[in-house]
């Protein structure tokens, strides 16, 4: 029993410096992710219409690059976030912690399944192989459907996402050293996350993207929290 007494502050000595490393992989995430989800896309691929798409993919290739690599950033800051919370959660309840992490780099992994049906989409309007069996206009179309695939699995993804945020949040709000209200947040912004993937599914005209901005609300306060105050040692070890 004296030991385990003992160890609790050393145990949590080095919380600080993962909060402060999970607060830098925040804020990579969200300015790769505004790159990459919300800006990049738009400068590229114009809604049902595969002729002007396939256009920009081979008309600016280093811009449809960079739209992957911000993507490739993203998922990266993903898989660490996911250990990196882990680690922060784990005093509160070790296994919700895991859970959490698991859901996390599965979304992450969905994810980067479909970016690489992102990707795929300039592979087919090259001019090589087999695909010169395919017209220009079929090449445009599948270019352009590959696209749309990488959407829709990018829905599965935000329900993963929106569980390891709710799991997240709720182990924030019953931890006594992140603040209660943004694990509250948290809770929402992620249910907001797994309403706006389930909707899009099952029942389209109730889906919004007005869903996903409780999440945002939540995450660029706990990346300020983590980079600028961290965690307390002492408060954790009491617990």
């Amino acid at each position: 029993m004296a030991a385990a007494v003992l160890a609790a502050p050393t145990d949590a000595a080095h919380l600080p410096r993962y909060a402060r490393a999970a607060g830098v992989a925040m804020l990579l995430s969200i300015v790769f992710g505004f790159l990459g989800e919300m800006y990049l896309p738009g400068q590229i691929i114009v809604a049902g219409d595969a002729a002007a798409t396939a256009a920009n993919i081979t008309g600016h290739p280093t811009l449809f690059r960079l739209t992957f690599a911000s993507y490739l950033v993203e998922g990266i800051c993903d898989v660490a976030l996911s250990v990196f919370f882990y680690v922060l959660l784990k005093p509160v309840d070790r296994n919700l912690a895991l859970l959490s992490a698991f859901f996390g780099i599965v979304g992450t992994v969905t994810f980067a399944v479909g970016q690489a049906s992102f990707f795929a989409s300039s592979l087919v309007l090259r001019e090589t192989g087999g695909l010169l069996a395919f017209t220009v206009e079929q090449r445009q179309a599948l270019a352009l459907l590959a696209i749309r695939i990488a959407g829709m699995i990018g829905w599965l993804f935000l329900c993963m996402y929106g569980i390891a945020s709710m799991i997240r949040g709720y182990l924030m709000m019953r931890s006594g050293y992140l603040p209660r209200l943004l694990g509250i947040l948290f809770i929402i912004g992620g249910a907001g996350f797994f309403l706006r993937s389930i909707t899009y599914i099952v029942a389209p005209s109730y889906s919004s993207p007005l869903l996903l901005l409780p999440l945002a609300v939540a995450g660029i306060p706990l990346m300020l929290w983590l980079l600028f105050r961290g965690i307390d040692p002492q408060r954790v070890a009491r617990r």
